[in-house]
This record gives C-alpha cells, structure tokens and sequence, in this order.
C-alpha cells in the first residue's frame, strides 16, 4: 500500500472520547506472534456498545490475526485486552464464549456433516439446551432458508447459505460483541447485500458487531467506526464517513 502512513491518525470529525462505561471492547498495544513472526505489532482499538465498528486492510495486514487474539484462539505476547472492563488477555476461548464473544470465522468452518439444526446446537453448547428454542426461532426469522432446510447437511448448502448458517451458529450463543470475519467472501452481489443488510439487522436488535470486511466501501457504509490496519498496526481509525473521504483508503480501498 503505497504512501499509506506508518503511525496512527485519527481522523477529522471523529467523535470525542466516549465515557468507559460505553466502551465494550478494548485492545491496548497488543503484541501476537505465530512462532517467531510478528503478527500484531502494538495494535490499539476500542469498540463502544451498540456499535458496528469495521476492520479494513490488505491481506496480511492482521485483520483475522486480531480477531482471533480477541477470541482467545490466539494470546497476545503483550498488551491488553478489556472486555466489559475485565482483562481477558489470557482467557481461553471458550470461557470468551459463555462471556458473551461470539465469533463467526473466515472460511465459514460449519460442520459439513451435521445438519444445519446439529450446527446451529453446536453454537449453543455453552447454554442449557432447554433455553435455546428462542434463539434458534430468531436465527430462523434472520434466516428463514435455513428453517427451510433445516435437516439438510451443512455441506451441501450454497456459499450463501453456508454463511448465513455460520453467522447463526455464532449467535446461538446470545453474544454480547459478534466478530465477523470476511462475511461477503465469495458472495454475488444480491447475497452480498443480504448479508450487509443482516448484519445491521443483528445490531438493530442490540448486539455490538467488530466486522472484518475486504469489501472496504460496504463495510464502511453499515460501520460507525473503522480501523485501517496495515502490516499489523492501526494506520489510521476514525468516523466510517470521514474514512470513506480519505484519499489514502479512497486509493488504496475503494478502487479511486
């Protein structure tokens, strides 16, 4: 990425510093590694209740890296990170889970196998199964393709519904903050804009969304906030509608 600032900016218009009661989420100079590869190099970002706050960068920026350090598949080496003001740093995921993070991963990661009901279970494994039937009736109300072939295998749905049916299996768990990574990967157009349009859905009703998106220019248009990270540091972060008007994402993000 070409010019693209070495050191944090924030950008003009962004809103003041929200009260710590707002703030949901927070990452403070966090530091991941793969062996001796230095993933994440000091990342800091905050994510306030009732948000959507969006992730955009080139692959390999450490976008993916970084959701998976907040749902404990991944620790950081240093830094912090605070969840409802509680430091879950080294918090095994599925502790993160029963928390309140809900994460649906690059790549879908369904269980071919099970039927979409088995899958849907799954992500509900953390709660008494006498609880979930209103979570699975608001799935379905997200999702009504998936009621509809709600005893078919998982591995014989579309890319679409296979999305729709990861998106779900995450929100079984009644998460307070959802992560959702890639969610338009390989989508066509319309699905794309049922997805996005799902997405807001989901946050209407109450739940924080962190979204990793390449689809820098959607994501920037459902987000409030966003981060641009690059070679696994915040580049730049700021209002969704003043990034949209940053030339340097303008070039490098949205095609201008």
């Amino acid at each position: 990425m070409t010019g693209a600032p070495t050191t944090t900016a924030i950008a003009p218009g962004a809103s003041a510093s929200p009260a710590p009661d707002d703030i949901l989420l927070r990452l403070e100079d966090v530091h991941t590694y793969y062996g001796q590869i230095h993933a994440l190099q000091g990342v800091s970002l905050e994510v306030r209740r009732g948000e959507i706050v969006t992730l955009i960068g080139a692959n390999g920026a450490g976008k993916t890296t970084t959701l998976k350090t907040i749902s404990g598949l991944l620790h950081p080496r240093q830094g912090k990170i605070s969840f409802e003001g509680k430091d879950i740093s080294r918090t095994p995921a599925h502790q993160l889970v029963r928390a309140g993070i809900g994460h649906s991963p690059e790549g879908r990661r369904i269980f071919s196998r099970l039927t979409i009901l088995e899958n849907l279970k799954m992500g509900a494994f953390t709660r008494p199964q006498d609880e979930i039937q209103g979570d699975l009736d608001h799935v379905f109300e997200l999702f009504p393709r998936l009621k509809e072939r709600i005893s078919q295998r998982g591995g014989s749905l579309s890319g679409g519904e296979q999305q729709m049916l990861a998106i779900g299996r995450a929100m079984m768990a009644r998460p307070r903050v959802l992560l959702l990574d890639e969610p338009s990967l390989g989508l066509s157009p319309i699905l794309v804009q049922q997805i996005f349009a799902i997405i807001q859905e989901i946050n209407s009703s109450g739940t924080t969304i962190l979204l990793v998106e390449q689809n820098a220019l959607q994501a920037l248009i459902v987000a409030n906030r966003g981060y641009v990270l690059q070679t696994g540091h915040v580049a730049l972060s700021g209002a969704s509608a003043d990034l949209r008007e940053n030339e340097m994402v303008r070039k490098a993000y949205l095609g201008e």
